[in-house]
């Protein structure tokens, strides 16, 4: 049973292969990211906690969902003991059902790209900024799934720890900009 109240570092590879259900789609996880709070300077709760990012100081398994570039609604499950302000960015996964609600709310046909990327997943699970501090519904791996880490993609800041977790080889994963998909 994955255990929320860990880390997020040691909740993220559990992550991997487990389905979230949300607004009727289903999603199997296969890339995420650990923000670990004030000691992660790239954590939306670095600095502490503030109205926009309170959620993060909750209960553990719940969704912190905030609007990235104005646009992208991101989702992240947060982790570790209630006041600690870490979470799991949940960045890629493979549609697995309602796979025609996240084609219509995406806009796309290629089912590789739904869900590839953390503003494409989060638009195809329908996530609003209302959606903060719902409860998902997490379908645990059936089985132990190969997973690797290196450095986040897409931030500034901390961007070389090694807190991003995949699945190798797996094509809903992210590519760094400039890289072949």
């Amino acid at each position: 049973m994955i255990d929320f109240s860990q880390p997020a570092d040691v909740v993220a590879p559990q992550l991997l292969g487990a389905v979230v259900h949300f607004h009727d789609v289903a999603v199997r996880l296969t890339e995420v990211e650990a923000y670990l709070g004030e000691h992660d300077e790239a954590a939306h709760t670095f600095n502490g906690m503030t109205p926009r990012n309170a959620t993060m100081f909750g209960p553990p398994g719940r969704l912190y969902v905030y609007a990235s570039y104005g646009i992208h609604r991101n989702g992240n499950l947060v982790c570790a003991p209630e006041g600690t302000g870490q979470g799991v960015l949940l960045r890629g996964g493979e549609i697995i059902g309602g796979i025609e609600i996240a084609r219509a709310r995406r806009g796309e046909t290629s089912d590789v790209n739904l869900a590839r990327g953390p503003g494409n997943l989060g638009k195809a699970l329908g996530l609003t900024l209302e959606d903060n501090g719902a409860q998902p519904v997490i379908e645990e791996p059936q089985e132990p799934v190969e997973w690797v880490r290196g450095p986040r993609i897409g931030i500034s800041k901390n961007a070389d720890a090694p807190l991003r977790f995949w699945i190798p080889f797996d094509k809903t994963v992210s590519r760094k900009r400039g890289l072949p998909s």
